[in-house]
């Protein structure tokens, strides 16, 4: 049984899935000008990560890879929603939000992998 900690954990990194979405659908909307174009890249960047995601690095993923394997998947979409947020002007959100996902995702991973998972959330 998941102990709060263990439920904090999953929830943030819930909290960080969602974020990480929405910071490159921001990004995707503030790069081009044409409206059209800002919104293929509003939806199609951040559907992009989240199939990605689904694919590789989710619990119940559909491509089972290695653990390195969803830690690259995270880490890059984690890195280019830090990249996102920076590039929109919020430098130190980006540092924080990147900090807090790796550390979240460590912990997790550790934490998984102690109670015989084979991949963290």
């Amino acid at each position: 049984m998941k102990g709060v900690v263990g439920v904090f954990g999953d929830l943030l990194a819930f909290v960080l899935e969602v974020a990480a979405l929405g910071f490159l659908a921001w990004w995707g909307w503030s790069a081009a000008e044409p409206v059209v174009l800002r919104g293929l890249l509003a939806v199609g960047v951040p559907a992009t990560a989240a199939t990605a995601w689904g694919l590789f690095a989710a619990p119940k993923a559909r491509i089972r890879v290695p653990l390195a394997g969803v830690l690259v998947v995270k880490a890059l979409v984690f890195g280019a929603a830090a990249l996102a947020l920076a590039g929109l002007g919020h430098g130190t959100g980006a540092v924080v939000f990147a900090v807090v996902a790796a550390v979240n995702t460590a912990m997790v991973t550790v934490s998984r992998r102690a109670a015989g998972h084979r991949e963290p959330s």
